[in-house]
């Protein structure tokens, strides 16, 4: 049984999702973000098979490094972003000096694309390219459970003002992909509270 555990973390309360099998004591993270310590202290006793990055901006990404090299595991990104880690203008990290130093990090050592299937803890996680939010945002799909970053919140989408974003390709993405989705999965988003598909097909204004 995977339990899932969400933590909001650093000044844009970007969620952090630890995903753990207390019977193993292993774990995987999806957008470890910025001021992580919170997130460190929980995964102290575990071990961490993997980082999941829905996409690479600065928010998601501030605790990549520190993990990575702390639990010694691979990180797993849309070759679209592929600089992004390495690149502070890319990854919006330089534009924003009021809320931290620029983000830097070693690249990902995996790349993922449309349609794979990870496997961690267990379980499958299938992968979904939905772009519009960033051109390599990704959405992981477990069971029920749609982990999709910055593209589909409660009453609310993604923006996409930022360097790279589309709101055209955005709502192809939440159409054709996470509306084709069962009503009853739940959808973590990066920001905000869980919502689920059907919710947000019957009630979401931007959609």
């Amino acid at each position: 049984m995977i339990k899932i555990d969400s933590l909001a973390l650093g000044p844009l309360a970007t969620n952090a999702y630890l995903l753990s099998n207390p019977d193993t004591g292993k774990g995987i993270i999806i957008d470890p973000g910025m001021n992580a310590q919170s997130l460190i202290k929980r995964i102290a006793h575990l071990e961490i098979e993997a980082i999941l990055l829905t996409h690479a901006h600065f928010d998601h990404i501030g605790g990549v490094e520190e993990i990575r090299k702390l639990k010694k595991c691979p990180v797993y990104l849309h070759d679209l972003e592929a600089d992004w880690l390495t690149n502070p203008k890319k990854n919006g990290s330089s534009h924003y000096p009021e809320l931290g130093s620029p983000i830097v990090t070693e690249p990902a050592e995996y790349a993922l694309d449309e349609g794979q299937v990870l496997h961690f803890l267990g379980a499958s996680f299938k992968v979904f390219h939905t772009p519009g939010h960033s051109p390599g945002s990704v959405s992981f799909l477990y069971e029920n459970h749609l982990f999709g970053g910055d593209v589909l919140f409660k009453l609310s989408v993604g923006r996409t003002d930022l360097s790279g974003g589309d709101e055209g390709t955005l709502l192809d993405s939440i159409h054709g992909k996470l509306f084709e989705l069962d009503d009853n999965v739940i959808v973590y988003p990066g920001h905000g509270p869980r919502t689920t598909i059907g919710y947000e097909r019957e009630h979401n204004p931007y959609v």
